[in-house]
């Protein structure tokens, strides 16, 4: 084969509609003669056609109608709580419309991540709600485009040309400082884990700006191990720090149980000795003790309503992206106190 042959193998709708001067769903309009376009976008749209070389390729279309039934979703932790309830709203959604759902775990991995989209892709599923791994570039949703594969992206995001749902992440930060501020605390921690990402980002620029914002200092930002059993024997960090907190705030559900095992096994009590806060809210935190006051960002919520966008996207491919940001809600149980 030659260059110019592969070269237009390669060519796509998003190449003929960039050519064109128009949006993709205005090319993919003229492909389907449809007579809401006009007549000069459309001779425009089909000389960049010509120029291309653009080949429409009716099989694969035909198999894009003939869905398989499947959606994918990839999410970079199966081991967190959290995941099993947004997998539980997107599969509540999924499954009324007779689809199923396919999980895959990418480990937070960009090369496991690719791989799996690319299986993904192999086997026809009609769809993709992905949380991104960390690390996965922007280009990523150029990929996508010129596979014409939906994909929804949840809580994380690494484009605005594809649909997200997520958490105002920055609303609920401020909830947790605003709540400890007015029992008095001024030192508060932010207790993060894990590599950065638009969550992890959003989540410490919220911390900064709710602690800036009530003139206290933001820079007590500890780090702690990713693993459950890590994340108790360092908590010795939050004691090491030149300004010790008397307050602490759990990037998510994991850092707060880890934190809270933690504090029981050097006989400290949550509450009294350390005020701490959660993130997520998940399921189990009503079951521990004392019971913790956490940030809810309902993830079944967030996996219902990525579904649905995903159902309407493979139904019209031609939507503009939406992005649907969730509002935050402070449970306040027993885990806060006034500083000693």
């Amino acid at each position: 084969m030659s260059f110019e042959e592969r070269k237009k193998t390669r060519v796509t709708l998003v190449d003929v509609a960039r050519q064109a001067n128009v949006s993709r769903a205005t090319a993919s309009l003229v492909l389907r003669k449809s007579p809401l376009v006009g007549s000069e976008t459309r001779m425009r749209v089909e000389q960049a056609m010509r120029d291309l070389g653009y080949v429409y390729n009716i099989g694969a279309a035909r198999l894009r109608v003939e869905r398989s039934q499947i959606i994918g979703a990839i999410v970079p932790n199966l081991t967190n709580p959290f995941f099993a309830e947004l997998l539980s709203g997107i599969e509540e959604v999924i499954g009324a419309t007779g689809k199923v759902v396919i999980l895959a775990n990418s480990g937070d991995q960009v090369e496991r991540q690719e791989m799996l989209l690319r299986r993904m892709r192999e086997h026809g599923v009609d769809g993709v709600i992905l949380c991104p791994a960390a690390r996965t570039e922007s280009a990523l949703s150029d990929q996508i485009a010129d596979w014409g594969m939906p994909v929804v992206q949840v809580l994380r995001h690494i484009s605005l040309g594809l649909d997200y749902v997520g958490v105002d992440y920055a609303a609920g930060m401020r909830q947790a400082v605003d709540y400890l501020a007015s029992l008095g605390h001024e030192k508060i921690a932010f207790a993060v884990l894990g590599p950065i990402h638009s969550a992890y980002q959003e989540r410490v620029d919220g911390f900064r700006d709710a602690m800036l914002s009530r003139n206290l200092d933001p820079r007590i930002l500890i780090h702690f191990p990713t693993q459950l059993g890590e994340i108790a024997n360092a908590t010795h960090l939050l004691f090491d720090q030149a300004t010790r907190p008397t307050a602490v705030i759990c990037f998510n559900h994991i850092v707060a149980l880890g934190l809270s095992a933690g504090l029981h096994d050097r006989g400290l009590t949550i509450g009294r000795d350390l005020s701490l806060v959660g993130f997520d809210d998940v399921a189990d935190a009503e079951a521990i003790r004392p019971k913790l006051t956490s940030v809810a960002t309902g993830p079944v919520a967030i996996g219902e309503m990525a579904a649905r966008l995903l159902v309407e996207r493979i139904g019209n491919p031609d939507l503009p992206p939406r992005r649907v940001v969730n509002d935050t809600t402070l449970h306040i149980r027993q885990s806060c106190g006034r500083p000693g």
